[in-house]
């Protein structure tokens, strides 16, 4: 197997229309997702990830997803509606709950914070 790129490089974005295309080639056209990689240079496992997510959810599941915390810019917003303000303290609610499970707790703030297990040991390393 080479180590070449294939066409469109790495963390090549692709528009719905793209995707549908491929997609159509294989479910229409009856085109292996192998023989589109070869003919295209489109990842065969894209292509399979595309087929799959049009399969269970249409057109739909090929657009982008949203990543990242959706109650990260609420932290640093001086102005919650109450609505936002129980979002957020639910969501550190369930981190904390999460984190207590895994018996441990934190203590401090900021880069002092520090995380120690219920039964008193510490994960920071101590400096002898």
């Amino acid at each position: 197997m080479g180590s070449g790129r294939l066409k469109g490089g790495k963390n090549r974005r692709y528009s719905v229309e793209e995707k549908m295309q491929y997609v159509n080639m294989n479910l229409k056209d009856h085109i292996s997702s192998h023989a589109i990689q070869k003919r295209c240079g489109i990842p065969h496992g894209n292509i399979q990830r595309w087929v799959n997510a049009y399969l269970s959810d249409g057109k739909d599941g090929l657009k982008p997803k949203k990543k990242g915390n959706p109650y990260s810019a609420l932290h640093t917003s001086k102005h919650l509606t109450e609505l936002q303000r129980l979002q957020l303290e639910n969501a550190k609610q369930k981190i904390e709950i999460a984190r207590l499970k895994k018996e441990y707790l934190a203590k401090g703030a900021g880069a002092e914070k520090e995380y120690v297990s219920i039964s008193g040991k510490s994960s920071k390393q101590s400096k002898s």
